[in-house]
Order: C-alpha cells, then sequence, then structure tokens
C-alpha cells in the first residue's frame, strides 16, 4: 500500500508552473501581426453568382436557416422559329446569417453546381449582430480570396470522366482530318 505525502499534487502544480514560467511565451499580437492560416481553412462561405442556378438545395439542407434566397422566373425565348419558349430562374437575393451559421460546410457540400466555397477570410466581426447577414455582394467579393484547388497527383489515374472527354475530342479530330463524306452516314 502506497501512502500519499500531504501536499504532493500542490508540489508537482507547482514544478509545472516554475517549469513554464521560464519558457518564452509563444503568443503573436495577433492585429499587428497576421496569423498563417492553414491551405484550406474555413473562414466564411463566397458565392460565385454565375454558378448559381438557384436550385435552393443549401437553403434546404442547412441545418440552421442561416440561408437566405429570393429569385423570380425569367421566360427565355426560344432561339428557332417553332421552339417552345424556356423559363429559367434569376437570383434576387443570396444572403447567409453569420450570426446562426455553425459553419457546417454542409451547404458546400450539397451544392451540385460549384457555386459555394469556403473563403478563408477571417475578419468580419462586428459590434452588432444584425450586421452579421452578409447579401450576395460581399459573398461575391469573397469568393476572390478562396485559394485554388491542390494540384493533382500525377501518379493518380485519370479521372473516367476526363477519359471519355479525351477519346470523343481525339475521334472528332480524326472525323474532322478525314474530311466531309468519309465518315459513316446516318
Amino acid at each position: 500500500m502506497t501512502r500519499k505525502i500531504p501536499g504532493s499534487g500542490l508540489a508537482k502544480g507547482l514544478a509545472v508552473t516554475l517549469r513554464t514560467m521560464t519558457k518564452r511565451s509563444v503568443t503573436q499580437g495577433y492585429p499587428e501581426v497576421a496569423p498563417e492560416l492553414p491551405p484550406r481553412s474555413r473562414g466564411v462561405i463566397a458565392l460565385f453568382e454565375e454558378n448559381c442556378t438557384v436550385c435552393m438545395l443549401c437553403a434546404r439542407e442547412c441545418p440552421d436557416w442561416c440561408i437566405y434566397i429570393d429569385s423570380h422566373k425569367e421566360v427565355v425565348p426560344a432561339k428557332e422559329p417553332g421552339a417552345r419558349d424556356r423559363t429559367r430562374n434569376v437570383l434576387d437575393r443570396f444572403a447567409i446569417d453569420f450570426a446562426l451559421c455553425m459553419y457546417c460546410g454542409i451547404c458546400v457540400e450539397v451544392c451540385p453546381f460549384d457555386a459555394l466555397f469556403w473563403s478563408p477570410e477571417f475578419e468580419y466581426a462586428t459590434d452588432d449582430i444584425r450586421a452579421l447577414t452578409h447579401e450576395r455582394d460581399t459573398l461575391r467579393a469573397w469568393m476572390w480570396t478562396v485559394p485554388a484547388p491542390p494540384a493533382l497527383d500525377e501518379r493518380a489515374e485519370e479521372p473516367k470522366e476526363f477519359a471519355m472527354a479525351r477519346r470523343a475530342a481525339e475521334k472528332l479530330a480524326k472525323e474532322r482530318q478525314a474530311g466531309p463524306g468519309t465518315g459513316e452516314e446516318a
């Protein structure tokens, strides 16, 4: 049976304190010295507006309901005579309330058209909680801070989509080289 010496816990704690007191502090002065963020760090969500089709998938899947999207339908006239007019959704408002957002990234993952990205921007704090709802112009400006994706591994297998597209392009180039009338007739 081992007996504890009274005050041994206190002595161990003081020993740790003395050891750390003699070491130099590694604290950085944040406002004056910008931190080095890890690559692909999550800061805020950026919007690439040209890719947004207003499918509303991001807003539906958001567990916090912090994405606000407004749109209207627009009629696109037919390009050929006798063809049917088409309708398309036009984005009127896209806003994210970062006071509610829990930065889970579900909206970025479910976007089928690559319209949402993680930006490493993190300096958007404010005294007013209402100012944390950022509209599409701010989200668009953050898009240009999104880092490029990492380079592909040159030893990796070529994606099947790229391989199919390359084969189709090569086939089309061969047909064009052969000239008109030499290909199969339909």
